[in-house]
Formats: structure tokens, sequence, C-alpha cells
């Protein structure tokens, strides 16, 4: 079991600074890629939802309060 797969029935919040942050970016912060670079593989590998909406675009902007499930991996929610 990896450390995303025990909270998966839990939203782990995840704390920004500002307004928004990218799909891209979230992924990096919340340790589910080491590097930026990592977020077109990664996003072409898995499923991710957002508010419950299937989106791989490592541009999409999230939000406060946005949820974001990645099936295998984990539940997060973007807070201040």
């Amino acid at each position: 079991m990896t450390k995303h797969e025990k909270s998966e029935n839990v939203d782990t919040e995840i704390r920004i600074e500002t307004d928004t942050i990218t799909l891209g970016q979230f992924l990096k912060l919340a340790d589910v890629i080491q590097s930026g670079g990592m977020a077109k593989w990664f996003l072409s590998e898995h499923d991710v939802f957002i508010n419950g909406e299937q989106d791989q675009r490592r541009g999409r902007k999230l939000a406060i309060n946005d949820k974001i499930k990645i099936p295998g991996i984990g539940s997060f929610v973007i807070a201040r």
C-alpha cells in the first residue's frame, strides 16, 4: 500500500496560497508526481476526476474547494 492508497476514501487537503493552481502544479504539490515534467505522462496513464468530471488537461485551473479524485491514488480537496 502506498502513502496515497491509505487515504483514498478521505479527502486530503492541499493548501495553496493563490486563487488557482493548474492540474499539473497540483500533482506535484500533492506528491503524486516528482516533477512537473511528469504531469503529461501521468495524465495520459491515469484517470483524473475534478468535481466528478474526468479531465486530463494539465493546464486545467483548480480553485479553492475543487475536489480531485485519482482512482488507486487518492482523493484531494483544494484549500487555502
